[in-house]
């Protein structure tokens, strides 16, 4: 069935001719888009009159981690307005151990110390206020801390004579005690202890994340690995099967070398025109800017020898490269400091593309602070940067605090990664995002835009981008760095996956564009959501 659609304010994506009038799909792909006056109504057998409203193509969030996302909707958030202090955290706690089942633990998620009043991390000691007596685990914004309660701690046999594991570390007091927050690859000792919720309760929450997601106009994902060495594609295929319309590419979670033999996709998972497909494997490579883990070429903000540091060893990647050239999938390494973002670049520099299409072989995750070596190297190669704006728009708070105001300002360089010809693509991480809802979609192109945060500050506005480069970089850009085929533009042969906006965010007020929804969003030429 040919439908046509005109009257609209139609963004292509192409950079030579971004806007057309009209457009017509069939069986799920557009056929042509163009003027007004080019449109053959004859040839459709039926017309949407889009009444002068800007269309766009679905958003592609290229990293996020949805199986997460969806859980912790079930979970306590740890975020304004629902939580302001750790005082209001305790009590969160208490309320959610009255309903607690036998065996279960409390979980939370989103705590972001440079929003909560005290101005500092909760520790063991203020989670034991709220509940001791069974497990609680609260998962700090950047998804790569955790504070826990003294019972987990137990469980999990840490104590002052516990050695911090390599590529982690354990916080202590100054008396030498384990306060309770893990970092990094200290999780692990409480990631294999966490109850694992049940199947069918994965995929409800999954189906019901697609909803969310729909309304977002978000048409495709990417699930950058999960903690714990769960296997999600079953997850993702039952909940396609139950209304989930989202394509997804998923990264599994590279660890030591070992971990390889547990990471075995069958052959037919990678085809790029599967809904549900294997993309390649996530590696990490440092930390968080606002967790003080990532691994940056200058020192964190009042110390001298405080750099963060590495997480994965080099014979990690080594193995990590032999796999992905054996499986010609791509390799994404998380890499948000400097000495991060050189260390991958320069060790991928050499190697030759091992891709049989053209996606990037190597995607490099966050791209906090670049040098201009590793910009060049990375255009040089066509290795994607794969960045999230949203994290200074809501992180500012641990940002000026780790950093300070200039350095800040330099952060995140898109401008500069443009044009250097780098290959941009932007998501949001959710939901290790410091947001109330952290897949929207608007609030991230609002911090592109403007490079202003939540509360004001000017986030170094001469990195800024245009609000047509910023849709680019979430839509076709985001397709194009994870590999999804035919996605992200609407011209002749794109799939007719589109969002219709309230309001056009081409000539809006970048201040207001957070302030803009989705009407409908189209996925394969249908109508999957009306607002």
């Amino acid at each position: 069935m040919r439908k046509g659609y005109i009257n609209g304010k139609i963004f292509t994506g192409d950079v030579d001719d971004p806007f057309a009038e009209a457009m017509v799909t069939e069986d799920g792909i557009i056929k042509w888009s163009g003027s007004a006056g080019e449109f053959d109504r004859s040839q459709c057998d039926g017309v949407t009159d889009l009444k002068g409203k800007t269309v766009i193509p679905g958003f592609v969030d290229c990293h996020m981690h949805p199986l997460m996302l969806a859980e912790f909707s079930r979970q306590i958030s740890c975020l304004p307005p629902k939580v302001n202090s750790i005082a209001e955290l305790s009590e969160a706690i208490k309320t959610a151990r009255a309903d607690l089942r036998p065996g279960g633990w409390i979980r939370g998620w989103g705590y972001d110390e440079g929003k909560l009043a005290e101005k500092r991390s909760p520790n063991r000691y203020d989670l034991d206020k709220g509940a001791a007596d069974v497990p609680v685990v609260m998962i700090r914004t950047c998804g790569h801390i955790m504070c826990v309660n003294s019972k987990v701690l137990e469980m999990a046999g840490i104590d002052r004579s516990t050695p911090d594991p390599d590529g982690g570390e354990i916080v202590r007091d100054e008396n030498g005690e384990a306060t309770g927050v893990l970092k990094e690859n200290a999780r692990n000792a409480v990631v294999r202890l966490m109850p694992e919720t049940s199947d069918k309760e994965k995929v409800d929450v999954l189906v019901d994340l697609g909803r969310l997601l729909l309304s977002q106009g978000i048409v495709a994902v990417t699930d950058m690995g999960n903690f714990g060495g769960l296997e999600a594609m079953p997850y993702y295929e039952k909940a396609a099967a139950n209304g989930f319309k989202q394509e997804v590419a998923m990264y599994y979670l590279w660890g030591d070398p070992e971990d390889g033999s547990n990471i075995s996709p069958s052959a037919e998972t990678f085809d790029r025109g599967r809904q549900i497909r294997t993309a390649g494997l996530k590696l990490v490579g440092d930390g968080s800017v606002s967790g003080r883990t990532a691994w940056m070429e200058e020192p964190y903000l009042g110390t001298e020898n405080d750099f963060g540091f590495p997480v994965y060893k080099d014979s990690t990647i080594d193995i990590a490269i032999r796999f992905c050239r054996e499986n010609h999938c791509q390799l994404a390494v998380h890499a948000m400091g400097g000495r991060a973002i050189s260390r991958v670049i320069d060790r991928v520099y050499g190697e030759d593309n091992w891709m049989n299409e053209d996606i990037p072989f190597v995607r490099v995750e966050h791209v906090t602070e670049p040098s201009e070596i590793s910009m060049m190297k990375a255009a040089d190669r066509n290795i994607a940067f794969v960045t999230q704006p949203i994290f200074e728009y809501c992180e500012i708070e641990s940002y000026l605090n780790n950093l300070g105001l200039e350095r800040t300002r330099k952060a995140y360089p898109y401008r500069d990664m443009l044009n250097k010809g780098v290959r941009v693509a932007f998501s949001t991480d959710s939901p290790a995002t410091s947001w109330a809802v952290p897949s929207d979609p608007f609030v991230n192109i609002k911090s592109a835009v403007t490079r202003i945060a939540w509360d004001g500050t000017d986030c170094g506005k001469e990195q800024a981008v245009d609000a047509e480069t910023a849709v680019r970089l979430y839509t076709s850009e985001s397709a194009y760095a994870a590999g999804f085929k035919n996605l992200g533009k609407l011209r002749a042969g794109y799939k007719a996956d589109f969002a219709v906006l309230s309001d056009d965010i081409f000539t809006a007020d970048p201040m207001d564009i957070d302030k803009i929804r989705v009407e409908q969003t189209y996925v394969g030429g249908e109508l999957a959501y009306q607002r």
